[in-house]
């Protein structure tokens, strides 16, 4: 369920491409290079609930609760593999009314909340499917300590979706990760890393992750282009990146489509990514008297993109398929979306116009399992969320230039552009299907895609 990301609709790149990259200032400053990959990978994790939190949760459940319960609570942050800079007896005192001991009470809790109008019935609902969906995935990796994940992870994330039904986050047409008074992006990494089955994981070319990570501290900008599976795509990369390259996957700005930022149930794991928020094609005519302010709202998000890349450093992940990955029909097979030609092409025209160096790379991930979409898009907001425990793949392919093979025929050129990098999409999916799908793990590797766990 977590987070997001459809790729921007043409309207976004069309007759204002041109204007936004011209309006774009030099002065724009995006994240630097001062100390972008010098933090050491820490086992442990900074987070402690803010005040906030607190009377969020104090709301869902009333009335005043035990110290032992609420030295459980602190217990169960702590065996979640989320170590706090608080310590116990502080996560005790700003815990001290909350009773999620069971998964009895915390429903309770959610139910009370919703009875007495504080919480919609369909949030309600989605809610408690999501605990049942997420509390059965984590039981299956067979962690000794899953029912104090399940229940820490899900009465934080509870209470997040609580405050946001509350007083409602809007987001910004470019919006940077909340790390504070509360991490959401470590919430965010918290909730997903559980359903990852890190054994039967990979990483593809994670040298390439290093020469990109090298180039943005040149200076130079770096645009993945990529197939996009669930909304847990960018804790998934994240997570597979953190023991080798944390703060490349820290800085990653995600396109991201509008439903990842108004869904209550998914809103807050958004709210701990780099979002430059667009209204997907997919959706642009849902409600015909809403087209043109999100036209208007996707030309603003272009010019902010434009912003970033002439400030250089700046790394952007875009799927250009429209949307998420679905199996096919007939077969149930999964497989890359295929590329929207033009989103690619407008793409690669404000990376080429931003007056730094640029460089477009062929990301391919692989992770359906753990979150799945539904068959179809769906217009309404409020999709079920079904949830496994499942290794998930992510590699890197050489970076492809632009190089016109036509000259009498433009359109050509890009199609055969967006062919070369959706082929090199494709073919490593395939190595990441066949080593976790196909069993071969490591073995699976080809001259092209080498495959490693860094985190072994």
């Amino acid at each position: 369920m977590v987070i997001l990301s459809a790729p921007p609709p043409c309207s976004l790149f069309t007759s204002a491409a041109a204007g936004a990259a011209r309006a774009a200032s030099p002065a724009c400053s995006s994240w630097r290079a001062t100390s972008i990959f010098s933090v050491k990978v820490s086992s442990s994790v900074e987070f402690c609930p803010s005040a906030k939190s607190v009377r969020g949760m104090a709301e869902i459940f009333g009335g005043d609760k035990t110290k032992g319960s609420a030295t459980a609570a602190a217990e169960a942050l702590a065996a979640s593999g989320s170590s706090s800079s608080c310590s116990i007896s502080e996560l005790s005192l700003s815990l001290n009314f909350v009773d999620f001991r069971t998964e009895e009470d915390l429903l309770s809790g959610i139910r009370k909340a919703a009875d007495s109008g504080r919480l919609p019935l369909n949030v309600t609902q989605g809610m408690e499917e999501l605990y049942q969906n997420y509390r059965n995935a984590v039981y299956q990796s067979g962690d000794p300590k899953a029912r104090e994940i399940v229940l820490s992870n899900m009465a934080l994330a509870f209470d997040r979706i609580f405050m946001d039904v509350k007083d409602p986050f809007e987001f910004s047409s470019y919006h940077k990760a909340i790390r504070e008074p509360f991490d959401y992006y470590m919430f965010g990494q918290n909730y997903i890393r559980p359903l990852i089955d890190f054994r039967n994981s990979y990483v593809g070319n994670i040298s390439l992750f290093n020469e990109i990570g090298d180039k943005l501290l040149q200076g130079d900008n770096i645009v993945l282009m990529s197939n996009h599976q669930t909304e847990a795509d960018p804790a998934v990369i994240a997570l597979l990146l953190e023991s080798t390259n944390p703060n490349l996957a820290e800085n990653v700005i995600y396109v991201a489509g509008d439903r990842v930022i108004t869904d209550p149930l998914c809103k807050p794991f958004s709210m701990g990514r780099n979002l430059l928020c667009v209204y997907s094609k997919n959706h642009m005519n849902d409600d015909p008297e809403l087209v043109e302010m999100k036209r208007r709202a996707n030309t603003k998000s272009l010019k902010e993109m434009a912003l970033l890349l002439r400030g250089g450093s700046t790394i952007i992940w875009i799927a250009p398929s429209g949307g998420r990955d679905r199996p096919d029909p007939v077969s149930g097979e999964w497989y890359p979306a295929p590329f929207d030609v033009s989103s690619v092409d407008n793409m690669r025209r404000l990376v080429e116009h931003a007056g730094v160096p640029g460089h477009i790379y062929p990301l391919a991930i692989l992770c359906h399992d753990i979150m799945p979409p539904p068959p179809k898009v769906e217009k309404e907001i409020g999709e079920k969320r079904m949830i496994s425990f499942h290794g998930v793949g992510l590699s890197v392919a050489p970076e492809i230039g632009f190089h016109a093979t036509s000259l009498e025929d433009p359109e050509k050129n890009k199609a055969a552009y967006t062919q070369a990098l959706y082929d090199s999409v494709n073919e490593q999916y395939n190595v990441l299907k066949s080593a976790i799908h196909g069993k071969q793990g490591l073995n699976a590797s080809t001259p092209t895609v080498s495959l490693s766990q860094p985190w072994q």
